[in-house]
């Protein structure tokens, strides 16, 4: 069924157009139709349906959490069986998804649950890595996750250096790239000295260095900070929020200093519900607070917008979306206010439509 969309400001990547009317057809945009319905925008904003790029699910009805709060693709990183994974694929009118399936960890890296519930996600040593990688393959994941934990802290439930350059080795050649967990400085230096393409959280001790910075520009690797994750668990365990030390406001120094410094940065919360995890943010709406904590880390509102819109779908290799054009999927996020100017305006939700199919 085609629509329209009339009398709205449509974010371009870079500020408001003035109003005008977008067309969708068959859940794509389109330059024009002939439209079953006319929606009176009425001097809204029309965003791309946002990329929430670090989700965990326990069920379908975490589609409709996401979808409800405009977020219209979730990146999974790390969620088992498989076959959960799979019935979340593809859902008519919800959120679409992209998973890791189960992530790489060492020996004793993960609760014991989430071992004896699938043991293909231990990897014992470099020569583990293949195996390791072709299960996830064979499960349809779509990227590969690697836990990388200080081993000066984690010992031998840590992935070594060399586990953790084969496991990208072994990825690359598989056609998949990896996305990292590191949220301390050793896991950071781990992740760049492998070669991982992506690393997901930030330190709140420390800042990273800007060597660490320069290495990742080198290297290409991009950062998914989930800061409402790490500003969970500063509060969770007293952190100051500014000052000396470290704190949410550490770890958003970073994320300036990343920025500033050309490092693709990408929005994503770590959104989940597990009983072991300090802190859980909450599916979907923790995406807008993550859009505040980018700003207040120095990015400009529209900057925010890009990381959860069409930076994202870039990283992330999703050309079919990420921004409102003709021949993507009419993933869209209809609020009122201007984000440009507040980014809270994002919270101002009228509307959401996944693949054209309205929420």
């Amino acid at each position: 069924m085609g629509f329209a969309i009339e009398n709205v400001r449509v974010f371009d990547g870079e500020g408001l157009t003035e109003p005008t009317t977008v067309f969708v057809d068959r859940g794509l945009i389109v330059e024009s139709t002939d439209p079953d319905e006319v929606i009176d925008g009425a001097g809204g904003t029309l965003l791309p349906g946002l990329i929430d790029a670090h989700v965990h699910f326990e069920s379908i009805d975490d589609l409709g959490r996401f979808a409800r709060w405009g977020v219209t693709t979730a990146l999974d990183m790390g969620t088992s069986p498989a076959s959960l994974v799979d019935s979340l694929r593809a859902v008519v009118g919800l959120t679409d998804i992209r998973s890791a399936n189960s992530p790489a960890s060492a020996p004793g890296g993960r609760p014991a649950p989430m071992e004896a519930a699938d043991p293909t996600r231990v990897v014992t040593g470099p020569d583990d890595a293949a195996r390791f990688v072709a299960d996830r393959v064979a499960e349809g994941s779509d990227y590969i996750k690697i836990i990388i934990e200080d081993p000066a802290e984690k010992g031998p439930a840590a992935l070594s250096l060399e586990t953790i350059a084969a496991l990208v080795e072994s990825a690359h050649a598989a056609g998949r790239f990896t996305v990292a967990h590191a949220s301390s400085d050793a896991a950071v230096q781990l992740g760049i000295d492998a070669g991982v393409d992506i690393l997901t959280h930030v330190p709140l001790r420390s800042r990273v260095t800007d060597e660490q910075i320069d290495a990742m520009l080198a290297k290409g690797i991009a950062i998914v900070p989930t800061l409402s994750m790490m500003e969970g668990i500063g509060a969770k365990f007293g952190m100051p929020t500014r000052g000396p030390g470290p704190g949410i406001h550490t770890a958003q120094a970073s994320v300036g200093a990343m920025k500033a410094a050309g490092v693709t940065v990408v929005a994503g919360t770590d959104a989940n519900s597990a009983p072991f995890v300090p802190f859980s943010p909450v599916r979907g709406e923790s995406l807008h607070g993550e859009l505040a904590l980018l700003v207040g880390a120095g990015l400009t509102p529209a900057e925010a917008l890009r990381s959860a819109t069409s930076l994202a779908a870039e990283l992330f290799l999703l050309p079919d979306r990420g921004a409102i054009a003709p021949g993507l999927r009419a993933d869209l996020l209809l609020v009122d206010g201007d984000p440009t100017v507040d980014i809270a305006a994002t919270r101002n939700i009228r509307q959401v439509w996944c693949a054209g199919v309205g929420v």
